[in-house]
């Protein structure tokens, strides 16, 4: 696991590639059970996060939304703590046993870790470390276009964290000079999010979605922003949905995780 420092009492990192047990495509850490991986191998995966962290850490199905959870502890969410700040509408379809929550943020407070799983999207994690309250959050194009960042940080400070203090990591995703999209797309993002805007290294419209989550950030009160400057589509330590399906592939995913430590 590729850790950060989000400050005393907290436990961070990303996870790569390496250490698990899952065979090719997947190969080896895959901590997706959406991907066509058989879910004993990911959930064998999972527990050698948690032995790592000191803690099983919670997921949630994500959605590409904005909705925010709030958990607790190492085990399901408490009677009533499962607040959700406004945010895109659910599914309605039946989660997984392994899944807390249909919520594209999770945040804990006192105890417990909670994670992201990403391929190309942006990871990110913040820490009170004084009040000891944590999130991970799942940013793509449209979380990030509908406000996922500011959503995550209104459910942190209902769970009793100052944005003042609160230290963030932008973590590996698809960069701003790798994430291709159409021109209108681009220009549609961009009109909301200007720090978006970006080209590829081959002249083409691009996305720099990382900017755009640390524009959100610092405009939300956060003053302590650090990025992981690794490309997910370069950098063949993590998985990349992108890279893989250009080789006729499946994509894994790994996890963005943040745990409160004794």
């Amino acid at each position: 696991m590729l850790e950060v420092d989000l400050g005393p009492g907290i436990r961070a990192g990303f996870t790569t590639r390496h250490g698990g047990i899952s065979p090719s495509p997947w190969e080896s850490l895959n901590l997706g059970l959406g991907v066509g991986d058989d879910p004993a191998r990911v959930r064998s995966n999972r527990a050698r996060v948690a032995d790592l962290v000191g803690v099983p850490v919670l997921f949630g199905t994500q959605v590409h939304g904005t909705h925010a959870l709030t958990v607790s502890g190492p085990g399901e969410p408490s009677a009533g703590v499962g607040q959700g700040v406004p945010g895109a509408a659910g599914t309605g379809a039946r989660l997984p046993p392994d899944s807390v929550g249909e919520a594209d943020a999770l945040v804990a407070a006192a105890t417990g870790a909670v994670g992201v799983l990403v391929a190309d999207c942006v990871p990110v994690l913040l820490a009170d470390p004084t009040s000891r309250v944590v999130a991970a959050v799942h940013a793509g194009r449209r979380g990030l276009v509908h406000g996922v960042v500011g959503t995550a940080l209104r459910a942190m400070a209902l769970a009793g964290a100052r944005l003042d203090r609160v230290r963030a990591v932008v973590g590996p995703c698809a960069c701003g000079t790798c994430y291709e999209v159409p021109a209108t797309m681009r220009d549609d993002v961009a009109a909301g999010r200007p720090t978006t805007r970006s080209t590829t290294t081959w002249g083409t419209a691009a996305l720099d979605l990382p900017a755009g989550v640390e524009a959100d950030l610092v405009s939300g009160g956060v003053q302590h922003v650090t990025r992981v400057r690794a490309c997910t589509i370069e950098d063949d330590r993590f998985y990349s949905h992108r890279r893989a399906t250009r080789g006729g592939l499946r994509s894994g995913r790994f996890a963005g995780v943040v745990a409160l430590t004794d």
